[in-house]
């Protein structure tokens, strides 16, 4: 019999719950490394259904919204590949450290979740191993190999974001957004080469927010501090909300990206 200390311990994902992680194209040629950190939405059975209607689930309060289309049609346009999160972030927001107040969120865009109200320490730890530390581990051993490897590398993690906040009334008014923190080089790049590509879209640098060490985990960790150049995607999710807006944005990102790396590989610095 399990003791309360076990109980307390005891796990959080069960047979029949997905694998919070999912690989494509592990063996991919390109020097691209995706990653999509907020594809999913799945909830695990020990949670019910957080308390949140089925028609929030659908909002980008629970995932990154054509996220996962377009960061598959990329992977298959660059020969990449890809590491997938299969949790919706409700549950716990795998591109936010353990200590971030919004890792376990208990609203979002003004809908409460109210399984995460009373969440205890132990309970959030429980997430944070057995969903984020999976998806995190899996990047690290996938960019730690191809490294090994000596050829160039550039971390590429695709997102999406809604045009207005429904709290706030905040609207953004532009198509794509390439977010970086202290390092601009592959952002910076991107944005010339998308440009040039694709001169009907407005495209900004560090919007719709900043990344930096507390908002963020798969830049500071796995790009930053492996000295990777690097970029985070953020596309408007009305223009991904369906297979061929994911399609179409697939392929509006595949070459610049491709150039954009091109055009770093041959320098010392990636600058």
């Amino acid at each position: 019999m399990l003791s309360p200390a076990d109980r307390d311990m005891s796990r959080l994902l069960n047979a029949g719950d997905p694998a919070p992680v999912e690989w494509i194209n592990a063996e991919g040629a390109s020097t691209i490394f995706l990653t999509c950190e907020h594809a999913g939405r799945a909830i695990p059975a020990a949670l019910g259904d957080l308390g949140v209607a089925p028609e929030e689930m659908d909002r980008h309060i629970a995932y990154d919204v054509g996220a996962e289309g377009v960061a598959r049609g990329l992977a298959d346009r660059l020969d990449a590949p890809l590491v997938l999160q299969r949790y919706s972030r409700l549950v716990i927001d795998c591109n936010r450290p353990f200590e971030a107040e919004d890792c376990v969120l208990t609203q979002s865009d003004g809908t409460l979740v109210p399984a995460n109200a009373d969440v205890s320490d132990e309970e959030r730890r429980g997430r944070y191993v057995e969903i984020h530390q999976p998806l995190h581990e899996a990047i690290s051993v996938g960019l730690a190999r191809r490294q090994a490897a000596g050829r160039p590398l550039f971390l590429v993690s695709v997102h999406s974001f809604t045009p207005v906040m429904r709290a706030t009334g905040a609207v953004r008014d532009f198509e794509l957004g390439l977010l970086y923190n202290r390092d601009a080089r592959f952002a910076e790049r991107l944005a010339e080469t998308f440009r040039a590509a694709n001169g009907d879209v407005t495209v900004k640098l560090n919007a719709p927010y900043h990344v930096d060490d507390l908002s963020d985990y798969t830049i500071p960790v796995h790009g930053e501090r492996r000295g990777i150049p690097h970029v985070l995607i953020e596309v408007r999710n009305d223009l991904i909300n369906d297979v061929r807006g994911q399609k179409e944005w697939a392929e509006r990102l595949a070459g610049p990206l491709r150039l954009a790396a091109q055009s770093l590989e041959g320098t010392a610095d990636g600058r």
